[in-house]
């Protein structure tokens, strides 16, 4: 019997029909499944319904990661594929396995030898890096920064060293109810020339996406609460 084959379904990065944002024939593959992975079960049928998938909502297989639980046992997870059955791994915003509790699912797959099958979709740290003018070919990822103000302002201090000194553009998110904090600090810690970009809300209607210098930012009046964000410093 032939086995499954996992597929990484990106998701929409905010409220807004995956019609808009997905490519069809991304829509019509995840209409063919009936067996996801996820994050979080409730916005996951949320979105499969915004992608008209015909499966009746009481007839999919959900299966829910704990993000908290690095210790998780998701080897049932993986089972269905090994006996046949194809299955879509959906991250909450954008897609799956980077800054994304699903990496551990995909190196499951890999593990038992599965096919793994990355869908084209929005990736808000892609999207933003496209869109800042900052160097796309050397650049650094780094999550959340730490929540301490006195280590968050040290991490700021060196990944703005990192970025002059080896022009490498680096990136970060925020929890979105204390972006304001973050951009405060940012502008607070960092030099006049270098440069910030903010990337707010990506895909969505009221996108913005603005890169300043720091000293020009200090000029500025911008409200990033509750908005996802993402930001990235350059020199």
């Amino acid at each position: 019997m032939p086995e499954g084959i996992l597929y990484l379904i990106p998701c929409t990065l905010g409220d807004y029909p995956p019609v808009h944002v997905l490519p069809t024939p991304v829509l019509e593959l995840i209409r063919t499944l009936d067996t996801f992975i996820v994050e979080n079960s409730k916005s996951a049928r949320a979105f499969l319904k915004a992608c008209e998938i015909p499966t009746p909502q009481n007839q999919l297989q959900i299966f829910e990661i704990d993000k908290h639980d690095d210790s998780q046992d998701v080897s049932d997870f993986i089972s269905l594929l090994l006996q046949g059955k194809s299955a879509g791994l959906i991250s909450e915003a954008g897609v799956p396995a980077v800054a994304d509790p699903g990496a551990k699912i995909v190196k499951l797959a890999h593990q038992k030898q599965l096919k793994v099958v990355p869908l084209t979709g929005p990736s808000s740290l892609l999207l933003a890096l496209m869109a800042s003018g900052m160097d796309g070919q050397r650049f650094s990822f780094h999550g959340y920064l730490p929540i301490d103000r006195s280590e968050r302002i040290k991490m700021l201090q060196r990944l703005e060293k990192d970025a002059l000194q080896y022009s490498q553009t680096q990136l970060f998110i925020e929890t979105p109810y204390r972006n304001n904090n973050l951009l405060k600090d940012i502008c607070d810690t960092l030099q006049p020339h270098t440069r910030l970009c903010v990337a707010v809300n990506l895909t969505l209607p009221d996108e913005k996406v603005i890169t300043l210098s720091i000293r020009d930012w200090k000029k500025q009046s911008v409200d990033l609460h509750k908005k996802p964000t993402v930001f990235l410093i350059g020199a």
